[in-house]
């Protein structure tokens, strides 16, 4: 789940030490019982071609929802369609056209459809996780935020796992004061460490796996992750 393209058989035989033959009968399997429906690409049109990623929150009644579902498909610049089960909104379409104008083809398309478009917004980023219970017993935890709240004022309290590879990693928090690894708006509030909660001080190290609890106060919010997560790059 986590990247189909670059896990061979053999790769996942080893982990489970079975034969890469077994592996390719379990995956044939899971394909002709629909459980595993296809693999994909995932794209950042933004970044690829200046396209803008539309979500459209939709209302249709559920006895039409499938079909219309179906519709929506086929409109040109339709990527995804998702389904609820209750509730209105009962149908989310996300898009991608070239600009404004090309959206509200899209909206128009939809709209003949007898499919009624309650709200809509252009989607800034999204992220994907492979469900953890279906990898491996011994994999690490996902690197993202584990818990976000913001606060009155532009602050925000991220609670997040520190990755080996970060800027903070190995350092005493004086250390990345002096080194300006974060800014002045930013402070660390609590260090959870093999199950103990540690006050941070000026001579605490920060190590890989530490679950932080940062409180940002209107800095660099992406600045301040990428100290505990590192980058594309680290």
């Amino acid at each position: 789940m986590s990247d189909a393209r670059n896990t061979s058989a053999p790769m996942i035989a080893e982990e489970v030490n079975v034969s890469p033959g077994t592996i390719r009968n379990r995956i044939d399997l899971l394909e002709s019982h629909g459980i595993i429906r296809g693999y994909g690409a995932v794209v950042d049109f933004e970044r690829a071609d200046g396209r803008l990623s539309n979500l459209y929150m939709c209302n249709v009644p559920v006895s039409e929802r499938e079909t219309l579902a179906q519709e929506a498909r086929a409109v040109p610049g339709v990527v995804n369609v998702r389904e609820l089960m209750t509730g209105r909104r009962n149908l989310h379409v996300l898009a991608v056209g070239e600009d404004t104008g090309d959206l509200r083809r899209i909206s128009r398309a939809l709209s003949a459809l007898g499919i009624e478009i309650e709200d809509e917004d252009l989607v800034q980023n999204e992220e994907f996780d492979a469900y953890s219970p279906f990898g491996p017993a011994d994999s690490t935890p996902s690197p993202a935020p584990t818990d976000f709240i913001s606060l009155a004022g532009g602050a925000d309290v991220v609670e997040v796992t520190v990755r080996a590879d970060a800027p903070i990693t190995g350092h005493t928090l004086e250390e990345v004061g002096k080194r300006g690894v974060i800014d002045d708006q930013t402070l660390i509030i609590a260090i959870e460490r093999d199950d103990a909660v540690l006050t941070p001080r000026g001579g605490t190290t920060i190590r890989s796996d530490d679950v932080v609890t940062v409180l940002s106060r209107g800095g660099d919010r992406e600045g301040t992750l990428d100290a505990f997560l590192g980058t594309d790059d680290s």
